[in-house]
């Protein structure tokens, strides 16, 4: 069972409870959803994983179609969790996302997330090292429970303050 996360007591004009908002600047993304196939499995995987790089308030909203919607908000934005309504597997070459890169504040935080990411029996694709996207990106890359490939990076300069 989920364990109830802490929710948000703000409501929109609709009645509904909003995330909590980041005071951080933000890249100009708002949130981004994901769809899951079990939300047992991957609300505390996230959570875990994006607490230590600033995500830790976790509010539930009310999708479209009903479903509870875990909105995990950080530094300017908000990753949303909703569970699968339908039985399809996630093809990154398929239209559609193909990662999701999370900002870490230092190499160090790169390296200790890359150490966590190893403990939870998921696919790491690339272990920690630089690549030469641009000056000093650091990043390591991994899949989700289901496959969603994530990546974790660190770029000196462009750390949200």
């Amino acid at each position: 069972m989920v364990k109830q996360a802490a929710l948000s007591r703000r409501r929109n004009e609709f009645g509904r409870a909003e995330p909590e908002r980041s005071t951080v600047r933000s890249s100009g993304i708002h949130h981004v959803d994901l769809v899951v196939s079990s939300i047992e499995q991957s609300l505390p995987f996230y959570t875990d994983l994006l607490g230590p790089i600033g995500y830790t308030r976790v509010s539930e909203v009310e999708g479209e179609r009903g479903e509870t919607i875990w909105y995990l908000t950080g530094p300017g934005a908000s990753v949303g969790l909703r569970e699968a309504q339908a039985d399809q597997s996630h093809d990154r070459y398929a239209v559609g996302l193909h990662h999701v890169a999370f900002e870490a504040s230092s190499r160090a935080q790169v390296d200790e997330l890359a150490r966590w990411v190893r403990t939870q029996g998921v696919e790491v694709e690339n272990e920690p090292q630089e690549y030469t996207y641009s000056p000093g990106y650091y990043a390591f890359f991994f899949r989700d429970p289901d496959g969603i490939k994530l990546e974790v990076v660190h770029v000196p300069g462009l750390v949200a303050a």
